[in-house]
């Protein structure tokens, strides 16, 4: 079977992860996959499996006006449906709510069948009215619309009137992929020290204005405890103030983006993430099947899909609240048996995630748009380094 993957970029970003886990799985149980993305692979931070086709369309960047962001979409809408004649795809997935509208579009009147999906939960990022009102003409068109969540589902359901509507989650694919740039710990953070870490794209959404306050809160109460944010983005000067601003240059530190997650979530003692709002937080489950304990913001949406509240980790209700999230961290923070505890539960979730289990979910998607999907089976993960 043939599987096309369009994304705007295989930039630093969890959707863009999604993609290099999707296209390097399938690809590994020897499908035929490509990959188009509308940017070169000169910004590419992750590195795809040695199978995988790779065709850049060369269309992205920002456009003037409404009108010249009409003409760039036509254009790049045009160019991939050229690459679809071309490759001829048995299934097409659009990886998030633009690339998703494009392939619907493109697919129009071919023999492929379109996937669309959902990365973050809709309602949460305003795309602007021109996508929105795109997505909910479109969407009804595609032959299935995935969703990371239930509640994401039924807002899919409800806002663009799509009935073909099937939730799957994230997979946890162990080892953790590992790639460039490799960033160790032991040359950031003193080996006697305890690590608070936090990763993501240093934006609004993800919230670390909100966990710097909260630990600037408590930091004096846990001396021997710092603060790692991994990442980087056009927050990171406000962030990097921030920092210096609460005198906590040398407890808070941010080292930029890493690619050996694995060896920062086995120096970790405490996983928090202080999103706004998130999809599938896949550093959620990386964090808890690498044996951490997380604590999390129990936003829109995600987190309260993975972490069972007192058993693996911790969920702070009060979404955005950083005296709540202080609280909830000092809880864990101070309690090094408790802490180990749900650590210990925490690794489950590598069979609730599992590869074979997600992907047997897309293996059913595959099936009910009409798709032939043989030759997919089921393998325990596979591994992707540079």
């Amino acid at each position: 079977m043939k599987i096309l993957l369009f994304i705007h970029s295989l930039h630093y970003g969890g959707a863009e992860r999604v993609a290099m886990n999707l296209s390097s799985e399938w690809a590994a149980q020897g499908q035929e996959v490509c990959v188009v993305t509308l940017t070169s692979t000169a910004s590419d931070f992750y590195s795809l499996h040695d199978s995988v086709k790779r065709i850049t369309l060369d269309l992205a960047g920002a456009t003037n006006g409404p009108a010249g962001a009409v003409f760039a979409n036509a254009r790049r809408m045009l160019a991939l449906r050229r690459v679809l004649k071309k490759v001829r795809p048995d299934v097409v997935l659009g990886i998030e709510t633009r690339p998703s509208i494009l392939a619907i579009l493109a697919g129009l009147g071919l023999p492929c069948k379109v996937i669309a999906t959902e990365h973050i939960h809709p309602p949460m990022l305003f795309e602007g009215r021109f996508w929105e009102c795109l997505r909910r003409w479109t969407y009804p068109f595609a032959d299935k619309v995935v969703a990371l969540t239930e509640k994401s589902r039924l807002w899919l359901q409800e806002h663009c009137h799509c009935k073909r509507v099937t939730v799957i989650p994230n997979s946890i694919s162990l080892p953790i992929p590992v790639v460039e740039p490799l960033v160790s710990p032991q040359a950031v953070v003193g080996a006697q020290r305890r690590v608070l870490l936090a990763a993501g794209r240093m934006a609004e959404q993800k919230g670390f204005d909100i966990l710097i306050d909260s630990f600037g809160r408590i930091a004096s109460d846990f001396p021997a405890w710092d603060l790692v944010i991994l990442g980087d983005g056009d927050d990171r000067r406000a962030l990097t103030a921030q920092v210096a601003a609460a005198g906590l240059g040398d407890r808070v530190l941010l080292p930029g983006q890493v690619g050996n997650m694995p060896d920062w979530y086995e120096r970790a003692d405490l996983y928090v993430l202080s999103s706004r709002f998130e999809g599938f937080s896949m550093t959620i489950v990386e964090a808890m099947a690498s044996g951490c304990a997380v604590v999390s913001f129990d936003c829109d949406a995600g987190p309260g899909d993975i972490i069972t509240h007192g058993h693996d980790g911790l969920l702070v209700r009060q979404v955005g609240d950083p005296q709540a999230l202080a609280d909830a961290l000092s809880i864990l923070m101070k309690d090094d048996e408790t802490r180990a505890l749900m650590a210990s539960r925490a690794r489950a979730v590598v069979d609730r995630f599992s590869v074979a289990r997600v992907f047997s979910m897309w293996r059913d998607v595959f099936t009910q748009t009409g798709a032939k999907p043989s030759g997919l089976v089921e393998r325990p993960s596979v591994r992707v380094t540079e």
